[in-house]
């Protein structure tokens, strides 16, 4: 799997699993909770660095951290500690879990996980759900959507996307001029045609067809989806295209949303610096700047409070002013 670089997580260097472990018993044991440790610790160490420590945790006191977390943390900052500690492996899996399991399905982080990330990426969240929950992904999915929504998602959990780098020359053309037939030439949608192309072509691929179809048609594709399809698949469709544009814009796009208005979706706020922070959360940053004229870590310096927002900017590794 490619090494990530663009993070603002790294391995903590000199790093003591054990020296961790005892600083943050220290900071949980007796009266009150001293918080700032615990932050400034599980902020800046790599996921793999933070499951040693629990492991260390374990090791010298017989206790588990992430109980200790939940039973001496509340609210957001405890959601957050929390979701730092789940192993990387897990936590795809477990957001989408926790996506569909009880009335309601939260069709933002099934669209976020499935239109972002890679067809490795998607076949190792299948493989660790099975493992996790000893049930089959996709069953979970399709008992929980339907229609055309549901075998868009279907087509993106087959990780049958071609290799990056793909480029049918001779379908380009081809592929634009059926989006084009398949929507503002046609009465009525082809859903089915939108489904295909979006979800099996190359990345390198589908932004050529995007620039052929604004040339032949005078329409962005995303004028022509938000046109021609609504609701759920309207919504995963359109993630699926500027994720294929550029995955940052679209994580700095979602963080956006997360932090404007009246309240904050903190859910969103925890779950992309998380997944993103040795990933490509500095490049996320650079696209935040771009496209909303502040920083990241100014908006949100802005919209948080206390110890969670002190956590949160400590991942967002500073200022782009």
């Amino acid at each position: 799997m490619a090494k990530y670089t663009r993070g603002t997580v790294k391995d903590f260097p000199g790093f003591d699993a054990r020296a961790d472990a005892e600083a943050l018993r220290k900071a949980m044991k007796g009266l009150g909770t001293d918080e700032q440790p615990i932050y400034q610790i599980l902020t800046a160490r790599s996921n793999d660095q933070r499951q040693e420590i629990a492991l260390a945790f374990k090791t010298l006191y017989g206790r588990d951290l992430v109980d200790d977390l939940k039973s001496e943390l509340t609210g957001k900052f405890e959601t957050l500690m929390v979701s730092l500690m789940r192993p990387a492996r897990l936590y795809d899996a477990h957001a989408l879990k926790h996506a569909i399991k009880g009335a309601g399905t939260d069709e933002k982080v099934l669209n976020e996980i499935l239109a972002s990330r890679t067809p490795a990426e998607i076949r190792n969240i299948k493989q660790v759900y099975q493992e996790e929950y000893e049930a089959d992904l996709e069953d979970h999915i399709t008992s929980d959507s339907s229609g055309f929504y549901q075998r868009m998602l279907v087509v993106l959990l087959q990780a049958g996307r071609d290799p990056d780098g793909s480029i049918k020359e001779s379908l380009i053309e081809q592929d634009a001029q059926e989006l084009l037939k398949a929507g503002e030439l046609k009465w009525g949608t082809d859903e089915e045609k939108f489904i295909t192309i979006l979800g099996t072509r190359s990345i390198v691929h589908l932004r050529k067809v995007f620039d052929k179809y604004m040339t032949i048609s005078g329409f962005h594709i995303e004028e022509t989806i938000d046109r021609e399809t609504s609701g759920h698949l309207e919504k995963l469709l359109l993630a699926i295209v500027k994720c294929v544009r550029s995955v940052p814009a679209f994580f700095a796009e979602s963080l956006f949303h997360a932090m404007k208005g009246a309240g904050t979706d903190d859910d969103t706020l925890i779950r992309i610096l998380v997944t993103r922070s040795e990933i490509d959360l500095l490049d996320i940053r650079q696209a935040f700047r771009r496209d909303f004229s502040k920083s990241l870590y100014h908006a949100i310096q802005k919209d948080t409070s206390g110890d969670y927002r002190n956590g949160l900017l400590n991942l967002c590794g500073g200022e782009d002013d």
